[in-house]
């Protein structure tokens, strides 16, 4: 049997919660039997992989590769997955190159040993960083069972400073968490931005939530979001933007649900 994470309550209270207990609940969730079944059987196979048709073969690999990604959904498009790791990331062209979801392009540039025909050796440290990102991730997936919103705020703290790290412009930073869809939805919900921004041109989105994070945090800069402080800040906000969009949620569908009741009734008088 799996441990499941314990989420007494949810919003601002949950989160804290969960910050007291999370070392604990991990280390309990990384020693289910499931999961101990899963680390060994990759780190025992994967480094015998030696090119991209091997890996999307082998489902219970792929999963585990996958998922250290956030892309466990896609573990039934193999073959789209072949062609994301076959293309690598050197050519412009490259199908992860083109894509706006930029996860492909972290799972290709990670792989980028299985290029092309494959063959290459892989970097020494790869399987350990697999095996740690898939664990974080398998627990953030668990927390979002129970609570979707607590799971988006345990990826900010991930995902903010990794795009901070790897992106050198702030410009870039800005495409690439756009690009990121879980933390876009973050940006988006925190910062009170309306389900239509997403279909402004993509340099109208990058302007103008750039402008409503100076505004909110007085800050533009994604590195400067991604310091500890505001990262607290961002994720405070999210959670209370988030509860009350839930709470709005529920107050249009009781709304809605009386007005069907009272115009029933005064149709059957």
């Amino acid at each position: 049997m799996s441990f499941q994470p314990v989420l007494p309550v949810s919003g601002l209270a949950g989160w804290a919660f969960l910050n007291r207990t999370r070392e604990r609940q991990e280390d309990s969730f990384n020693a289910a039997p499931a999961m101990q079944r899963d680390v060994a059987y990759f780190q025992e196979k994967f480094p015998g992989i030696q090119t991209a048709e091997e890996l999307v073969s082998d489902r219970r690999l792929l999963r585990v590769t996958l998922g250290a990604f956030g892309l466990q959904d896609d573990l039934d498009n193999r073959a789209f997955i072949r062609q994301v790791i076959e293309g690598g990331t050197e050519e412009r062209t490259a199908l992860a190159n083109r894509l706006a979801d930029k996860r492909y392009f972290a799972l290709s540039s990670a792989l980028e040993h299985l290029a092309g025909t494959g063959g290459k050796a892989a970097p020494d440290d790869l399987i350990g960083k697999l095996t740690a990102s898939y664990q974080g991730r398998a627990f953030e997936v668990s927390v979002g069972e129970q609570d979707q919103t607590l799971r988006l705020a345990l990826t900010l703290q991930r995902e903010l400073p990794k795009l901070a790290e790897d992106f050198s412009s702030e410009t870039s930073r800005w495409y690439a968490a756009l690009g990121n869809p879980p933390l876009r939805e973050i940006l988006e919900t925190g910062l009170g931005l309306p389900k239509e921004f997403g279909r402004l041109d993509i340099d109208d989105q990058v302007t103008r939530m750039r402008a409503a994070l100076q505004n909110r945090f007085g800050v533009s800069d994604l590195l400067e979001m991604s310091q500890p402080e505001n990262l607290e800040k961002l994720t405070h906000r999210f959670l209370i933007m988030s509860q009350l969009n839930d709470m709005q949620s529920a107050m249009t569908s009781s709304s809605t649900a009386l007005f069907l009741l009272q115009n029933a009734a005064g149709f059957q008088r």
